[in-house]
């Protein structure tokens, strides 16, 4: 319950009161239970870390010799977060400044991540291109196309179900089409 609150309302927006009445619980019970708010907040962002740090070791585990299959890295990120929109929508609260003021969860939970994908790409990247910046190029266009697509009447959230399948193909092949131009030698 806790992290469906964070992800539709932000934890700036996500009250002591509103968690308490979602769980039946008064304010008090919930903070010796989870430590309050914050705590609540933190462990659920560690879960999404946790799940997020699975698919990264999955990716990471079908590198070669030659580094990472970068289709397949691309799919694996894209499909992991169409399926699993309010971790989506966690990291896109952060990004407009919510919870600004609970820690340095970027630095503890994605800078690592990044990091891997980065070392295990960066022999494939041509000189020209900076390896972590066409990381979070994808990071970037995959949150952006999740939660806005191409559709000119207004964005999803995780309560309106995502992007068609038609359009999320279509993007994947976009994707596709962006790693291997990045990647192309000079």
């Amino acid at each position: 319950m806790a992290t469906r609150l964070f992800a539709e309302l932000g934890y700036d927006s996500t009250s002591t009161q509103i968690l308490a009445d979602a769980t039946g619980m008064d304010t008090q019970t919930l903070t010796r239970r989870t430590g309050g708010r914050r705590e609540l907040y933190r462990m659920v962002m560690r879960q999404a870390f946790q799940s997020e740090q699975a698919m990264v070791a999955r990716v990471a585990a079908t590198a070669g010799e030659d580094g990472l299959d970068p289709h397949a890295a691309v799919d694996a990120y894209l499909d992991f977060y169409a399926e699993h929109p309010l971790i989506l929508s966690l990291w896109m609260h952060r990004w407009m400044g919510d919870a600004a003021d609970v820690g340095e969860l970027e630095a503890e939970y994605v800078e690592p991540q990044v990091a891997v994908i980065a070392g295990l790409s960066a022999e494939m990247v041509p000189p020209d291109v900076n390896v972590e910046y066409l990381v979070r190029t994808v990071v970037w266009c995959v949150f952006g196309f999740l939660t806005g697509g191409m559709s000119v009447n207004g964005r999803h959230s995780p309560s309106t179900g995502g992007q068609p399948p038609a359009q999320l193909e279509e993007f994947r092949r976009h994707l596709h089409t962006l790693i291997d131009r990045m990647l192309a030698p000079r």
